[in-house]
């Protein structure tokens, strides 16, 4: 069984909005639920969204980082130690990334299980992108990195991880900005809600 981390309890202090709640396009579907929808379609259900104290959004799948500014790897843990056990790998996938095809994660899902790599990352034009899929065994690691050099530090020490090309510019579209947002998802509503 496959599972998955959403991150989305950064500041969101260059998009001035709670991005995870930022709409994808004229559907109205938010970041945080097109990612679900896209993690759905491949088939993980056992998912947890990583989210700031406030955030409006309660139960299943979502999980409180009780202290964010620690860094994204705190959210990394948080998304760990709230999994149901008996999984062979885990997407860890940030919030602002959420225009990656299904057809990725399927792609990279079937290539951990042809080979078994400890992380998969996603390539596209030659360069690396989100989501990144750690296998189980590697959890532990994620457990105790440093702080300061996060879960990336983890990537690096596994020499024999896959990088797996995909013809799928969404895992390269890190949308941090109000002007990142104007590019691929259009205006950003002057009245859109800090909370749902």
């Amino acid at each position: 069984m496959i599972g998955a981390i959403v991150l989305a309890a950064g500041s969101s202090s260059r998009m001035g909005r709670p991005k995870a709640l930022l709409e994808t396009g004229p559907r109205g579907r938010t970041f945080a639920d097109a990612i679900l929808e896209t993690l759905a379609t491949a088939g993980i259900s056992a998912v947890r969204v990583v989210v700031a104290p406030g955030f409006q959004r309660s139960g299943p799948p979502y999980v409180v980082n009780p202290d964010p500014a620690a860094g994204m790897l705190s959210s990394v843990q948080c998304g760990v130690r709230a999994l149901p056990d008996g999984l062979h790998a885990v997407f860890v996938w940030p919030v602002d990334h959420p225009l990656v095809e299904p057809g990725t994660v399927i792609a990279m899902i079937a290539a951990f299980r042809a080979g078994d790599p400890p992380v998969v990352v996603p390539t596209h034009e030659g360069r690396r992108g989100h989501p990144v899929l750690f296998a189980a065994r590697l959890l532990p690691e994620l457990l105790t990195a440093d702080p300061s050099l996060g879960a990336v530090a983890v990537v690096k020490a596994h020499d024999d991880r896959l990088e797996l090309a995909v013809d799928d510019p969404g895992i390269l579209l890190d949308i941090d900005t109000p002007d990142d947002y104007q590019r691929h998802c259009g205006a950003l509503a002057p009245s859109a809600p800090e909370a749902l």
